[in-house]
């Protein structure tokens, strides 16, 4: 089996403690991350086998239904997600800047996975959720028409959800903008 990763959002950071460990306890999975974030929610990443990680998100699921936002798992995610995540991604060239915002963490990287595998584009920096309120952001960069497909599938993936909040597509943008990137 392929390499999968799951998240559980919770609503308070006491309850994101005892789920986190108790994913930890259901299978054979590493925490990749267990922290609060705003306003006072709690993220669980792991990864492991699909099996293990489905097991350990649903025994969350379960366990804390009345306290979880959203989870998700992946089986198979786009190689850029972690270098976006943890900010280390450096794009040598922006054609198009695109922008996609989402009231939670766990839509926001499910809508990152499937913008990364829709069209040409590089994830540049998924922000989750610190210092937003509990609300996330990414940006992408590829040529236009590329950047507005993976948009476009990634925003209809958070609506389904309904957590999608707002996006932008920018044709060559400015060099004063770009000084902000990243």
């Amino acid at each position: 089996m392929a390499k999968a990763i799951g998240m559980v959002e919770c609503t308070t950071v006491a309850t994101g403690f005892k789920a986190a460990d108790d994913m930890a306890k259901a299978a054979d999975v590493e925490l990749l991350q267990a922290e609060a974030t705003c306003p006072g929610k709690f993220v669980i990443l792991i990864t492991g086998e699909l099996s293990a990680v489905r097991a350990s998100v649903d025994r969350a699921s379960r366990a804390y239904e009345d306290r979880i936002i959203d989870t998700f798992v992946l089986g198979n995610p786009h190689e850029s997600i972690f270098p976006a995540i943890y900010g280390t991604s450096e794009p040598e060239k922006i054609d198009a800047l695109g922008v996609l915002e989402t009231y939670d963490v766990a839509a926001m990287i499910v809508a990152a996975d499937i913008a990364a595998k829709t069209a040409i584009v590089e994830l540049m920096e998924l922000r989750l959720a610190k210092g937003m309120c509990g609300k996330s952001y990414m940006t992408i960069t590829g040529s236009v028409s590329a950047v507005q497909a993976a948009i476009d599938s990634a925003k209809q993936a958070a609506g389904d959800k309904g957590m999608f909040l707002d996006e932008s597509v920018i044709a060559r943008p400015s060099d004063q903008l770009m000084r902000f990137l990243n």
